[in-house]
């Protein structure tokens, strides 16, 4: 019975236990009383009524006030105690009983408090002894992140699900590249820890190759790879290797495949069985590369198809002047003017092959996108310690980058400084990076004795040498096979000369450049992993299991910014953020946050509030491109939103225009909150932040208040356990009973 009903409960029998006696005794005498005796009674009572009714009433009232006084300050008083140590023993272990209400509530409060404290101190020993326990696994985890961050090809690791365990930032940048549409707005949704790995390759694919690694460890094969080259959806071409996670076969596993189970995999030289728990790809983006491979075809093809005939009939002509020694003179000429035209038309040919496949076959020269900020870096490094001569670093756009031979470049930048020092003695080399369209400038700039066009020809021709180190290549084999150029100019304004090596900039970059947002957000190792989904199998596919635990689900966290509270009367929304939650993990690299130009104008009220202003929405997609998007990064997942039903209400409007449905689960952190502490007096999202011990950061942002959601919710879990409340459908159904529940917009 809730306290509500206990208290309505205790003031009626208060009242009765105040009017009862006293009317059953009046009704007793009255029944047993003679007529005369009846009526004397009725004539002393009737007068004498109003004035006993109204103190009987006044009694009744004061009785209902010190009732009410004890009922709040003990039983409800209670009743807030036993949420607040629930608290302290889940979700914020820093929470204390305010020590409040009659002295026997405070001395309790106090004796709670001291446990706390104790069990704080026990706690804090016990972590303190799993944190070094833990410690060198951890190391090895970081280590190996590192270590994939920093691999040139894209590493992805899979459950036999298909599921992502691992990623590594290449292969993030790679799918995010490959990623049309409106998905890839935000970060990419093609690619994040649980997501399926079919999204972007072909299930029969990855099928077929895995069946192939079975055969071969059953075979006994030292390397079981499979090889395979595929196509995403976008039309890009893929070369991926996938190679074996192998894990050791339990026993009573290995028993059950003798019956029909798992088949054991393979053998290990100890004698372990093993079996196949997941797979790793290495993913190579072979478009471009295929691409200039066809053209090279195409150029030689141009080549040889296109000078077959010329060389034929200068063959001809040819051996017809050997075989004819006294020809006449006329005939003699006319086969002259044949091999010349012929010779001239094959020159012709050639020149215009080689202009028009020039960029392609330059491309045969290894070269990686780079910031052009670290080679000029490195360049300055090289040139302080190999030639002495001081460097100073001019206007240097941070954000270029160059698809360049690192090595080599900076080969040459040092071998341009040490001519520059050697022939004018320069005290001091200026280093400067612009850009100009598609070109990224590289700028050697020095005072003093100028230098002249025919120095820098003589230079370009010579082997690069630089004290000790030679190199075979020049200056202009360098220049020329980056496809670029290199220019001597002066500025006479300025009083100095440089040298400027023109170089084509890169088209994708292979980082990405993180926002101050994320920024702010992300911890100083990206969380690309989690080994704890080998153990994650989905039986049933990608389907949402009602009936399966909170801990074991996939989240979508969302918020949302709009231009006002009535969605029903033309509101829109002008933000998008949300956050992705798998295995109990907020994952703080896979969002979504995208701004939503609204068609209409914002409300000037509620500029402050969110901070968007009418620029910022301008010129940014309109919510019939953003909605899909959201939509397929939330796929397969349950939706977590604060006040949910208000942001869903906005989805549900646009259901017809846009033909977008969000069918999923959805559950509301404000109505959990309602079930978790059901006698606090706010659930609004910053009260219940700060009694789950969270600190809140970037309120009234979208991507800012699903960070704090996810928080949140992630706190309420554990809560929800101590009640019962474990599965999906349970949180589900509890949170239709709340109050809040019937709030409709």
């Amino acid at each position: 019975m809730k306290a509500k009903f206990r208290f309505m409960l205790a003031a009626g029998v208060l009242g009765l236990l105040m009017t009862g006696p006293f009317a059953l005794t009046a009704l007793l005498l009255f029944a047993d009383a003679r007529d005369a005796e009846r009526a004397a009674f009725a004539e002393f009572l009737l007068p004498r009524l109003p004035l006993g009714g109204l103190m009987t009433l006044l009694g009744f009232i004061a009785g209902v006030i010190l009732l009410r006084s004890l009922f709040q300050h003990y039983v409800l008083g209670l009743l807030r105690m036993a949420e607040t140590l629930r608290l302290m023993l889940g979700a914020n272990r820093n929470f204390r009983v305010a020590p409040e209400g009659p002295p026997e509530i405070r001395e309790l409060a106090r004796a709670a408090n001291d446990l706390a404290q104790q069990r704080d101190e026990l706690l804090n020993d016990v972590e303190e002894q799993i944190r070094q326990a833990k410690a060198t696994v951890e190391e090895e985890k970081n280590r190996l992140a590192a270590l994939m961050s920093e691999l040139a090809l894209g590493v992805v690791v899979c459950n036999l699900d298909g599921r992502i365990l691992l990623y590594n930032s290449r292969a993030r940048l790679q799918f995010k590249a490959l990623a049309q549409g409106p998905t890839s707005m935000s970060g990419g949704a093609l690619i994040g820890l649980g997501r399926s790995i079919f999204s972007i390759l072909e299930r029969g694919q990855i099928t077929h190759s895995l069946e192939n690694i079975q055969q071969r460890l059953r075979r006994g094969s030292a390397e079981p790879t499979a090889n395979f080259i595929t196509s995403t959806r976008a039309g890009q071409l893929l070369r991926a290797q996938m190679a074996p996670v192998l894990g050791r076969v339990d026993p009573p596993k290995a028993a059950g495949a003798e019956e029909g189970g798992a088949a054991v995999d393979a053998v290990n030289p100890l004698g372990v069985e093993l079996h196949v728990t997941g797979y790793v790809l290495t993913i190579e983006n072979i478009t471009r590369n295929f691409e200039r491979e066809a053209e090279r075809d195409q150029a030689l093809q141009a080549l040889t198809d296109g000078n077959r005939a010329a060389l034929g009939n200068i063959r001809a002509a040819v051996e017809t002047l050997i075989d004819s020694p006294e020809m006449e003179a006329d005939y003699r000429e006319r086969f002259t003017h044949v091999i010349a035209d012929e010779a001239a038309a094959m020159s012709s040919k050639l020149e215009a092959t080689m202009n028009r496949f020039a960029d392609s076959l330059k491309t045969r020269w290894p070269l990686e996108d780079v910031l052009a900020i670290d080679i000029l870096a490195a360049a300055a490094r090289r040139i302080e310690d190999r030639l002495k001569l001081p460097i100073k670093h001019e206007d240097q756009d941070a954000s270029l980058w160059m698809r360049v031979d690192s090595f080599a470049l900076i080969q040459a930048i040092t071998f341009l400084a040490s001519r520059l020092q050697d022939h004018y003695a320069i005290r001091e080399l200026r280093l400067r990076l612009a850009s100009e369209g598609s070109m990224v400038f590289v700028d050697l700039i020095w005072s003093g004795t100028p230098a002249s066009s025919e120095t820098l020809y003589t230079w370009e021709l010579e082997p690069m040498t630089v004290g000790a180190d030679t190199s075979p290549l020049t200056l202009r084999d360098v220049i020329d096979r980056h496809g670029g150029e290199i220019w001597y100019q002066r500025d006479k304004a300025a009083h100095n000369a440089f040298f400027r090596i023109v170089l084509p900039a890169a088209a994708t970059p292979d980082a990405p450049v993180m926002d101050q947002a994320q920024h702010l957000h992300s911890d100083s190792r990206p969380e690309y992993y989690d080994f704890d989904l080998f153990a994650a199998r989905d039986a049933e596919g990608s389907g949402i299991d009602l009936d399966r635990k909170l801990t074991e689900l996939t989240y979508s966290v969302f918020d949302t910014e709009t231009t006002g509270l009535q969605p029903s009367e033309g509101d829109e929304i002008i933000q998008m953020g949300a956050v992705r939650i798998v295995n109990n993990r907020l994952l703080r690299q896979e969002i979504f946050d995208q701004l939503v130009d609204p068609v209409i104008p914002l409300k000037p009220e509620g500029i402050p509030i969110h901070g968007i202003t009418e620029a910022m929405v301008n010129g940014q997609p309109r919510l019939d491109v953003v909605l899909p998007a959201f939509h397929e990064f939330c796929a397969e997942t349950v939706l977590v939103a604060h006040n949910a039903a208000f942001d869903l209400r906005f989805f549900q409007l646009k259901e017809d225009s846009l033909g977008v449905r969000f069918t999923q689960p959805v559950l509301d952190t404000l109505l959990l909150s309602a079930v978790i502490h059901p006698n606090q007096e706010s659930h609004h999202l910053e009260s219940i932040a700060e009694r789950l011990g969270i600190n809140v950061i970037g309120r009234h942002t979208a991507l800012g208040d699903a960070y704090v959601t996810g928080e949140v919710f992630l706190k309420m879990i554990p809560l929800l356990a101590d009640m019962g409340i474990l599965t999906l459908r349970q949180a589900l159904d509890a949170a239709q009973k709340t109050y809040f529940a019937r709030i409709r917009y």
